[in-house]
C-alpha cells in the first residue's frame, strides 16, 4: 500500500484568522502545517515599518498568536510546520518561534530559518530588465528599497532532512511551501518535472486555505455553502504518486466540491497549461477532478514541464506617498450634495496648490468600483462616502488631503458626516516591480536553532 501524508493549511495570507489552523492541529491528524502569510503588499508593508521603526523584528506580526495556537497540539502529535512567517528576517522568527517552545515546556525541538531571499544589496547586478515596462532595472536604483527573489522547496527539503522539526522561510513561492513535505517524504528528484508538477499544483490548491473549502467562493442564493462562519481551511491527504483527496475536518463550514476546487485552481493562474513556479512549470490543463465523497475530491494527472532557468525578483521602490480620507451624507439628495462636495474640493486643492501625480475621488456605494464603467442610470443611493485620494511626491504634499477633508466638517455643505481624523491619513508607498535572475545566482543558506 502506498505512502499517504496529509498536510494541512494554516493561513492563507498575513491577516487570516487562527482559529481554522488550531482547528486543524488540533483535529487534522497531520503529519505537516503549512503557513503562508506573504505577499507583495506584504513584503512592502513590512519594508515601510522597518524604515521607519527600527526595533521591527521584520517577522509575521501574527507569528506570536499563530505559535501559541497551534504549538500545543502539533508538538503532542509531532505535527511538522513549513511557514514562511519569516518574511524579510527569518533568523528573527525562528528564533522567536524557539522562545515559544520553550515557553510552553517543550525543548530539543530544532527550528531552522531559510534565508537567500533577500537580494537588495545585489539585485541591480543580477537582473538586465523589468518585466512590466522594459526598462533597465538599473533605472530603479534611485528608488530601490528592496528585492527578493522567489525560492522554491529545495531548502525546506534540505531543513527537513537535517532533523527540522519546524521550517521558517522569507519568501518562498506559496506553492513550495506545501510541495516540500511531499518532496522529503516520498524521495522525489527536484528535476522529476512529472511528480513534482502534481504536488505543486496541489500546493497552488491549499496556498489560499478556505478559498478551496468555500471562502471567497460562496454567493448567497448562486452558490450556498453551509456556515460560512466557520470555514474549516484544507487537507490534502497526499499519496507517493502526487494523487491527493482534498478535505477539511468534520464538522466545520464550507465545502469541498468540483466546484470550490476548479475556482481556486484556475484563481491567479495567467496561462493554465504553464503555470510558472520556481520549482516546475505546472499544467493544469490535464487534470482530472472526482468527486469522490462528501467534502472529498479526489484530484489526479496534474501535468508539468521542466522548471525555468531563472527565477522570478520582486523589486520594491518608493513611489512617494498617499494621502486619503473620506466623508459621508445620507439621505434623500445624499448624491447631489456628495457631487457639489467634489467641486468643493477639486478648487480648494488649487487654492492650496496640491501638487498630486495621481488624483481620485469616488462616491463609495456608486463608482469606486466600476468608476467610469458605472451605468449612467444607476439608481441613487440612500447614503454615499466620499473618498478622497491623491499621490504625491512628498509626505507634506499628501497631507493637504486630509486638511482640506477637515474644512469640509464646517466649511462645507448641509449634513457632511465627517470622521474624527485620528487614524494616519498620509502613508509612504512602496511600488513592486518584477525582473528575473538566474537560480544559480540565489543560493539559499539555512540556520539552525534548537528549544
Amino acid at each position: 500500500m502506498s505512502k499517504t501524508i496529509r498536510i494541512g493549511a494554516g493561513a492563507a495570507w498575513w491577516g487570516d484568522r487562527v482559529e481554522p489552523a488550531q482547528l486543524n492541529a488540533e483535529r487534522g491528524d497531520l503529519d505537516y502545517l503549512c503557513f503562508e502569510t506573504m505577499a507583495e503588499a506584504t513584503v512592502s508593508a513590512a519594508q515601510v515599518r522597518a524604515r521607519r521603526d527600527p526595533g521591527f523584528e521584520g517577522y509575521d506580526t501574527y507569528l506570536d498568536d499563530r505559535m501559541r495556537a497551534v504549538l500545543p497540539a502539533c508538538m503532542k502529535r509531532g505535527t511538522k510546520i513549513v511557514s514562511n512567517q519569516g518574511w524579510i528576517n527569518p533568523d528573527a522568527a525562528a528564533k522567536r518561534v524557539v522562545h515559544w517552545l520553550r515557553e510552553l515546556g517543550h525543548t530539543g525541538v530544532k527550528v531552522a530559518a531559510v534565508n537567500g531571499s533577500l537580494v537588495t544589496d545585489r539585485v541591480l547586478e543580477l537582473t538586465d530588465r523589468i518585466l512590466e515596462n522594459g526598462e533597465p532595472t538599473a533605472s530603479l536604483q534611485p528608488t530601490l528599497i528592496s528585492a527578493e527573489a522567489y525560492l522554491g522547496a529545495e531548502p525546506i527539503v534540505e531543513a527537513l532532512k537535517a532533523g527540522a522539526q519546524i521550517v521558517i522561510t522569507g519568501r518562498v513561492a506559496d506553492p513550495s511551501l506545501f510541495l516540500a513535505p511531499m518532496m522529503y517524504e516520498f524521495g522525489w528528484d527536484p528535476l522529476d518535472h512529472a511528480k513534482v508538477a502534481q504536488g505543486n499544483g496541489l500546493g497552488h490548491l491549499m496556498e489560499c486555505g478556505a478559498q478551496v473549502t468555500g471562502g471567497y467562493f460562496s454567493d448567497p442564493g448562486f452558490k450556498d455553502v453551509p456556515e460560512p462562519w466557520n470555514f474549516g481551511f484544507p487537507i490534502a491527504e497526499v499519496r507517493e504518486d502526487g494523487s491527493a483527496i482534498l478535505t477539511k475536518v468534520a464538522g466545520t463550514g464550507g465545502a469541498v466540491t468540483l466546484q470550490t476546487v476548479k475556482e481556486q485552481m484556475l484563481y491567479e493562474v495567467h496561462d493554465p497549461a504553464n503555470y510558472l513556479t520556481p520549482d516546475v512549470v505546472v499544467d493544469f490543463t490535464t487534470a482530472r477532478l472526482e468527486q469522490a465523497g462528501p467534502d472529498r475530491v479526489l484530484v489526479t494527472n496534474i501535468g508539468g514541464k521542466p522548471r525555468t532557468p531563472t527565477l522570478k525578483v520582486s523589486i520594491g521602490c518608493t513611489e512617494g506617498f498617499i494621502g486619503e480620507d473620506m466623508f459621508f451624507y445620507a439621505g434623500p439628495g445624499a448624491l447631489r450634495r456628495a457631487q457639489l462636495a467634489r467641486k468643493i474640493l477639486e478648487e480648494r486643492f488649487k487654492i492650496v496648490g496640491l501638487q498630486a501625480e495621481d488624483y481620485r475621488l469616488d462616491f463609495l456605494g456608486m463608482n469606486a468600483i466600476h468608476g467610469d464603467a458605472t451605468p449612467a442610470d444607476a439608481p441613487e443611493p440612500y447614503e454615499i462616502a466620499v473618498r478622497v485620494a491623491a499621490r504625491t511626491r512628498t509626505r507634506e504634499e499628501a497631507a493637504k488631503v486630509g486638511r482640506e477633508v477637515d474644512g469640509m466638517a464646517v466649511s462645507g455643505i448641509a449634513h457632511t458626516g465627517k470622521r474624527v481624523p485620528h487614524q494616519e491619513r498620509t502613508r509612504e508607498v512602496i511600488g513592486v516591480w518584477s525582473s528575473l535572475v538566474p537560480r544559480e545566482q540565489v543560493p539559499a543558506s539555512i540556520h539552525y536553532f534548537e528549544s
